[in-house]
């Protein structure tokens, strides 16, 4: 073999080497999502890996947890919140793609007991007195310094005037679906979860809806991480489509975007 053609095999190796692979969707997608998510966003994922071909790896947090991965270099290609507050800090570090922002989905809250539980169903409005009905029971919610529905929750009972005495009975867990358990394990006598989170657990019941004006709206914003791959844009967009809506308002979430076709 002549020295040139040793040269051209050599790059023909190099080259072989460093080709890309043949799908460049084989790493697939990883989406960090707010725990309320969950069962919602699994039948989302799964019709959309059956529509494009792209395997979808759903992280499921507080979005205050996921934020902070994100920031602290966490792999991941979308981020959808709970609250628009932990969007709005992921977009102060800049680990989002603030053009792909937008605001998805809503949601409400709502009190919940035990399926067993002889609480019946409470009208929560001013002057509702939550430390009463609990008794020597525990209440269960998440953070209310960090986790988006702790935060709705003590917003709600402030405003109604029920949050001082019943801040002591509280039981912060560390995101909606730990304090869903917590009620449905009968560890808590109540609980405020959202409502989608309620309608997917059978051991729990409703006792009572907080009114929409107690609390800010509740919104779930979804975006591109700073670092998304190429695959995110389209998954943005089925997250906007109808097949995607028919999903999200099966399990209670309220679409609050134009579909796209």
């Amino acid at each position: 073999m002549n020295r040139p053609t040793k040269i051209l095999f050599a790059l023909a190796i190099v080259c072989g080497l460093s080709s890309p692979p043949a799908s460049a969707e084989e790493k697939g997608l990883t989406v960090f999502a707010a725990a309320s998510m969950k069962n919602a966003l699994d039948d989302v994922n799964a019709a959309y890996t059956a529509k494009a071909g792209v395997k979808v790896v759903a992280s499921y947090a507080a979005s205050s947890v996921l934020a902070k991965q994100i920031d602290q270099g966490a792999p991941a290609d979308i981020f959808l919140s709970a609250d628009t507050d932990w969007m709005d800090y992921a977009a102060k570090q800049k680990t989002i793609k603030a053009e792909t922002r937008t605001n998805l989905l809503g949601n409400s809250i709502v009190l919940i007991a035990p399926k067993d539980s002889s609480i019946g169903n409470v009208t929560i409005g001013q002057g509702f007195d939550l430390a009463k009905l609990a008794g020597t029971g525990r209440i269960a919610t998440g953070d209310v310094n960090s986790v988006p529905v702790g935060k709705y929750a003590k917003a709600a009972l402030e405003k109604l005037g029920a949050w001082e005495m019943a801040a002591p009975k509280f039981a912060m867990a560390e995101s909606v679906r730990a304090a869903l358990t917590l009620v449905a394990r009968g560890e808590a006598v109540l609980g405020i979860v959202y409502a989608t989170d309620a309608k997917v657990e059978p051991e729990v019941k409703i006792v009572g809806t907080f009114p929409a004006d107690s609390h800010p709206p509740i919104i779930y914003p979804v975006a591109a991480t700073a670092s998304a791959g190429a695959s995110a844009a389209d998954y943005l967009a089925f997250l906007h489509s109808q097949a995607a809506k028919t999903i999200f308002e099966k399990y209670g979430f309220t679409f609050l975007v134009a579909t796209k076709s």
